[in-house]
């Protein structure tokens, strides 16, 4: 962890951890935080407890989207996007100003973190599905705590970032964004 004071690196030790103490996000395997954003901004945003979300493929199973809906408009719209292909054609309708997404989910591997070429695999270099499918199983049997409910987490905003609203929160976990201008260089990528 660059830039964090030892003495509070030092005090985030996991070797007095029990079993019980291993938890984990919402969502049903081990990708990213789509599932726990969509339900926290629900609920922060629009005052809504969002129990399950449903994601609906769309061009194919790596390429999803999860919506909310209030008084019968679309309020939330999220994507999930796995694999390069997903990744390429979404900056493409980027580019074009035709994807209009409030949160995405981009994985390089085309299903996602467990299926990724670092997992297990058989002899003939194909992930596993018998074994990805005890995986996601163990996963699913680690209990979920929200991640603001963390006695670590909880520690880190009082004692390293100074409070939950501090000028250190801002500076350290938030950021803006700004068009980059268009280099000309022949190495770009053409997307």
């Amino acid at each position: 962890i660059f830039g964090v004071d030892l003495q509070f690196c030092c005090s985030l030790r996991f070797d007095d951890l029990k079993e019980g103490d291993v938890v984990r996000h919402d969502g049903k395997r081990s990708d990213g935080y789509l599932e726990h954003i969509f339900k926290h901004a629900a609920k922060e945003l629009f005052g809504m407890d969002v129990k399950e979300i449903t994601y609906k493929a769309l061009k194919n199973k790596d390429f999803q989207e999860v919506t909310l809906e209030k008084d019968g408009e679309t309020v939330l719209r999220f994507a999930a996007a796995y694999g390069f292909r997903n990744i390429q054609n979404m900056v493409l309708k980027l580019k074009k100003g035709k994807f209009f997404y409030h949160f995405v989910e981009v994985l390089a591997c085309p299903g996602g973190c467990l299926n990724g070429k670092g997992q297990a695999q058989t002899e003939d270099g194909k992930p596993d599905r018998a074994l990805l499918a005890q995986m996601e199983e163990v996963y699913t049997a680690i209990p979920v705590r929200l991640p603001e409910t963390n006695l670590h987490v909880q520690r880190m905003y009082q004692d390293w970032l100074e409070g939950m609203d501090s000028k250190k929160v801002q500076d350290t976990l938030h950021t803006t964004y700004s068009a980059v201008n268009q280099s000309t260089s022949s190495l770009d990528i053409k997307w």
